[in-house]
């Protein structure tokens, strides 16, 4: 019989007890994995065109709901399109979807391995270790699709130390004017051309985009949403292709008369493509629009066909734009969330 000695015991006993401590620790892991997760939402692209590319949709504004918005687009781009996408959200210190809380943004680390960004922000000053992943992202020259309050996503107020606040909607150096709205989209905040409530817009065809892939299956002033038309300064940028320009029409109808007066003299673009690059030979397509609050996305089709269409073209796909995209409401969207609803409640 050979003889147990007390090194080769000692030996094993150390062995064992590191092999417990990494199933211990690998126990930790997949425990907090799931509890990340929660803070954000994810859908799983179905079959379509769209398998295998990533779009994170950011919200964050306390005006036009786009915590209830985007998930909504993110069903219909997963569900009807077979687009993965990743919708995040600015969170409270209780983990909840708080439209109020402007300076946390988890999640946005997903920008690293996407696609696509889809933003409706406003007035946010995410941390410098969640920005520095966007600005990775426009860096990198990717696509963006801007909506709404876009225009002034970020907001980092003048004795900020964040090493991003040339990204703020007033940023005023001419080297970076306009910040992430004016460099990246094409515009800034500048004014509400039209009241909300008292106006609503109608989407009118800027000359020549008629046959623009953006617009397939959408007709001239088919586009409706009950929010007012926002004030661009015109000309638009050189690069800036006007698609739609907005009626403004009197009342919260679609049917409502168009508006008498300058309000539509001349009339303001809503919707228009370009380039931007803040690296040397790095160059992503941009799709701008003033409109999609959540009522808009909820009460116009044709709003929401042609935010499915520019995710086509965005991603370079337009030549698998369908004739008319398929963008049926999935579920029942509501236009405000409850309070104290977490991501993880929204996961289908």
């Amino acid at each position: 019989m050979v003889p147990i000695r007390l090194f080769d015991v000692l030996l094993f006993l150390i062995i064992l007890g590191l092999s417990d401590y990494a199933v211990a620790d690998d126990a930790k892991t997949d425990a907090a994995t799931p509890v990340a997760r929660q803070q954000w939402l994810t859908l799983q692209g179905k079959d379509g065109p769209g398998k295998g590319k990533h779009v994170v949709l950011i919200t964050g504004a306390n005006e036009y709901n786009p915590e209830t918005g985007l998930p909504l687009l993110a069903r219909i781009l997963a569900g009807q399109h077979g687009f993965d996408c990743t919708v995040l959200f600015t969170l409270n210190r209780a983990g909840e979807i708080d439209p109020n809380t402007s300076d946390n943004l988890p999640g946005l680390e997903a920008l690293d391995h996407a696609d696509l960004m889809i933003i409706l922000a406003r007035f946010t000053k995410p941390t410098d270790e969640q920005m520095k992943h966007v600005v990775s992202y426009l860096e990198s020259g990717k696509p963006v699709i801007g909506m709404r309050t876009a225009t002034h996503s970020f907001a980092y107020p003048g004795n900020s130390h964040s090493i991003y606040k040339k990204f703020s909607w007033d940023n005023h150096d001419p080297a970076f004017d306009g910040g992430f709205g004016r460099q990246v989209l094409g515009e800034t905040w500048i004014t509400h051309h039209a009241p909300n409530g008292s106006t609503s817009t109608r989407g009118l065809f800027a000359n020549g985009a008629a046959d623009d892939p953006i617009l397939r299956g959408v007709g001239d002033g088919e586009i409706w949403g009950s929010t007012g038309v926002y004030g661009i300064r015109l000309p638009l940028l050189a690069n800036c292709k006007p698609l739609l320009f907005g009626q403004v029409i009197e009342g919260g109808k679609s049917t409502g008369k168009p508006a008498v007066g300058k309000l539509n003299d001349p009339m303001m673009p809503i919707a228009w493509t370009r380039t931007y690059s803040l690296t040397e030979g790095k160059t992503g397509r941009v799709f701008t629009t003033t409109m999609g609050s959540a009522d808009d996305l909820i009460k116009s089709p044709a709003l929401r066909r042609m935010l499915v269409n520019a995710t086509y073209w965005a991603t370079r796909m337009e030549d698998k734009i369908p004739e008319k995209a398929s963008v049926d409401l999935v579920g029942n969207p509501m236009p405000t969330l409850k309070k104290g609803t977490k991501p993880a409640d929204l996961q289908p």
